[in-house]
């Protein structure tokens, strides 16, 4: 049996959640309601990491997922504004640099690349 295949604990699963969540193993820990040792004992585990490393691959595949099937919006709006200096993204309710969730997503991006 792969280590992917293994049941976690109920804590494992809301520590790999937090973590997903969060980026950082410290606001993890606290968000999961355990131990920053035992956050450290889980990431030492097998079965812990080969579910984390699945889950942060399909959120990574579901962001660029995402970036793609909204970036026709982008271009268009630029065509459409003509040079014009204000955002095509007010427009096209496409998500600003500053928008809580592509910031989030940021953090995240980099949080793995750290850890890979």
């Amino acid at each position: 049996m792969k280590p992917s295949d293994e049941k976690l604990t109920p804590k494992q699963e809301a520590a790999l959640l937090a973590l997903l969540a969060h980026g950082t193993i410290d606001a993890a820990y606290e968000a999961a309601g355990v131990s920053k040792s035992t956050m450290w004992r889980f990431l030492q585990d097998a079965t812990f990491q080969a579910r984390y490393r699945a889950m942060r691959r399909q959120l990574v595949e579901s962001a660029i997922g995402q970036l793609q099937a909204t970036s026709h919006k982008g271009r268009d709006g630029l065509v459409r504004s003509g040079g014009r200096q204000r955002s095509p993204g007010i427009s096209q309710g496409i998500s600003s640099p500053h928008d809580h969730r592509t910031i989030f997503a940021r953090r995240r991006v980099r949080g793995f690349e750290r850890k890979s």
